[in-house]
């Protein structure tokens, strides 16, 4: 009798105790932009209550970045108690970065950390610590701080071309401002998975019209199974077909047109069955307006394609060879060179690759499959051409072909933060902008919110000071826009940020903090897409405001110097609270319009800080 062996089955691998850790966020920006995070090197110079900024922190050591540094050279005091959970009274009268890194480091054993000065003895001297150190992936820094130093971390971020974010949180306001080095594209944007389908059903390619033509040669004739299980794609190319031959070769590309065409998809199908209808024609049918579009060329990609390399920071500085030399530099990067790769197989095609996705749909399995190979291989030949045409491009030999086919599976959805723009508006426009849109949503009623750039204004005032009056906050707003001296909403915010005294919230420099750091770990792992790039939170309305700004405020309010700001082209109103009578979302105001100068201020609750 022949001996039977016996073959154990093979072991599977389950996730390891890194991926059960991180499941979550690996499911938001995956195992490259872990990696990303985990090599991350982050500077905290922090200041003033410093609640903020170790709460941006704590946010970050969670998910788990490589290494953090904490730059204070403030000691523990019986006030760092009662708004900072990272200190307790064994620490008081030491080192506050030390007592902070020491407290954040057990929230996750793989992070490392520094603090600096490393002696209480040791003087603080921020320059000679900056240039004794590697080099930071990002600098966060909590205001106020002296200007000095303030002008220093932004020279060191643009002599190392890395991202700086400045925060500043004074009872129930803060704000935030990212400053990207240059231009800082956004490739893996995430875009909402509906919105990435592109079926290309009006500029179809030979391989995909042959399968159409194939499925529905003899559609009439089809068994009620077949017709019903043809997949959507193939549904609307047959009817496109006879349309185009119908219409001169024209394809329905106008409302009415799609309307009718519509009209002739519903009536192709078949009712006389037990349910009344087909799932497949009833998916073409909703997918007219949406899939039946001529391949067009994105705002938001064409603006990367015009975009003119420059230094925003130091165009008119001296040394035009130092500024040719960093534009070259951008140019021959990977993305750059993808970009022209791709401008040239639009110039050449007339369109964008092909993503090759293809969402669910009626059909059966193999006749999916089918289908979705078409799509792929066309990626693929495009995701060719394109990497053929950078590789032959300066600086393209080394072009990642990962990246170039995620360029161009993402192509109309690339976004690039920081563009420099050729027209900027004074901040004394800025505010009679707003002025006038507070004058409107007055009439539109309570639920209309007002500007905040009241508060913004507030705070920028106390860039480098902990402390000051009414009177010196609204001289610093009046030289910089002159027309908001006799608002009374900016009179009134002046008011309550002098009565705060630059004490920080806990709970309003908390959730600050969460908003900063996911700011940051999107620039860091460059996936989704950042502010652009000044953030206005009130946390008595709970909300925010987004406001663009392109120029280089001055945080002195003893300088005389107007600073300039483009108009805000996007106000959005987040952290929305849930009325109890609706399940909608709504802005809570409390005040009618005829209290217009009473809204949006932080007057009507006295906390004590």
């Amino acid at each position: 009798m022949a001996d039977v062996m016996i073959q154990n089955p093979p072991v599977l691998q389950g996730p390891s105790e890194k991926e059960r850790k991180y499941d979550r966020q690996l499911r938001l920006w995956a195992a490259s932009g872990q990696a990303a995070l985990e090599s991350a090197n982050i500077l905290l110079v922090n200041s003033g209550a410093g609640t903020v900024g170790v709460e941006t922190l704590k946010n970050l050591v969670l998910p788990g970045i490589g290494r953090f540094t904490i730059a204070d050279q403030n000691a523990v005091t019986h006030q760092d108690l009662g708004v900072n959970f990272f200190v307790d009274d064994s620490w008081l009268g030491k080192s506050r970065a030390e007592a902070c890194t020491n407290f954040l480091l057990e929230l996750n054993p793989e992070v490392q950390g520094e603090w600096y000065p490393k002696t209480q003895d040791e003087s603080f001297h921020l320059d000679h610590f900056l240039s004794s150190s590697p080099t930071f992936t990002m600098i966060l820094y909590a205001l106020p701080l002296p200007q000095d130093q303030v002008q220093l971390i932004r020279d060191y971020a643009h002599q190392h071309k890395i991202p700086t974010i400045a925060v500043h949180s004074v009872g129930y306001y803060s704000y935030f401002k990212t400053t990207l080095p240059g231009t800082f594209p956004i490739v893996d944007t995430h875009p909402d998975e509906t919105a990435t389908t592109d079926l290309r059903l009006l500029a179809p390619w030979p391989e995909l019209l042959e399968f159409s033509q194939s499925m529905t040669e003899n559609i009439d004739n089809l068994d009620s199974h077949e017709h019903g299980h043809l997949p959507m794609v193939v549904i609307l190319l047959h009817y496109l077909e006879q349309w185009k031959q119908a219409h001169g070769g024209a394809y329905p590309t106008s409302y009415v047109d799609k309307t009718t065409f519509r009209k002739t998809v519903s009536e192709a199908m078949r009712t006389d069955n037990p349910e009344g209808g087909e799932e497949n024609f009833e998916e073409a049918i909703a997918a007219v307006m949406k899939h039946v579009v001529k391949p067009s060329l994105p705002s938001s990609l064409r603006q990367v394609f015009d975009h003119v390399h420059q230094d925003p920071v130091r165009t008119s500085a001296i040394n035009l060879v130092l500024i040719a030399n960093l534009c070259q530099e951008e140019i021959t990067s990977g993305f750059w060179v993808t970009t022209e790769a791709v401008k040239r197989f639009y110039d050449e095609h007339g369109r964008l690759p092909v993503p090759g996705g293809l969402p669910d749909m009626k059909a059966q399995s193999n006749v999916y499959i089918k289908l979705q190979n078409i799509y792929k291989e066309r990626a693929r030949q495009d995701v060719a051409q394109v990497l053929e045409t950078a590789r032959n491009l300066p600086g393209g030999q080394d072009v990642d072909p990962e990246q170039v086919e995620l360029f161009c599976k993402n192509a109309s959805f690339i976004k690039l933060i920081n563009a420099p723009g050729d027209t900027t508006t004074s901040l004394d426009k800025l505010v009679e902008q707003e002025l006038a849109n507070d004058e409107m949503s007055a009439f539109a009623g309570p639920e209309m919110p007002l500007s905040l750039v009241p508060l913004y204004l507030a705070l920028l005032a106390t860039s480098n000071t902990k402390t000051a009056s009414a009177d010196e906050i609204m001289g610093f707003i009046g030289k910089a826009a002159p027309k908001a001296t006799e608002n009374e909403r900016y009179k009134k915010t002046a008011q309550e940020v002098e009565r705060a005294a630059g004490g920080e919230l806990h709970n309003i420099s908390a959730l600050t903090g969460g908003m900063v750091a996911q700011e940051m770990i999107k620039i860091i792992t460059k996936q989704y897409v950042p502010i652009d790039n000044t953030c206005i939170f009130d946390g008595i309305d709970s909300r925010c405001q987004v406001s663009v700004s392109t120029s280089r405020f001055s945080l002195n309010p003893n300088r005389n110097h107007r600073p300039r700001a483009r108009p805000s082209r996007e106000q959005k109103t987040i952290l929305p609270i849930r009325s109890k009578k609706s399940k909608t979302m709504r802005v809570v105001h409390t005040s009618s319009k005829k209290n217009i100068q009473q809204r949006g201020f932080a007057g009507r609750h006295r906390p004590n800080y």
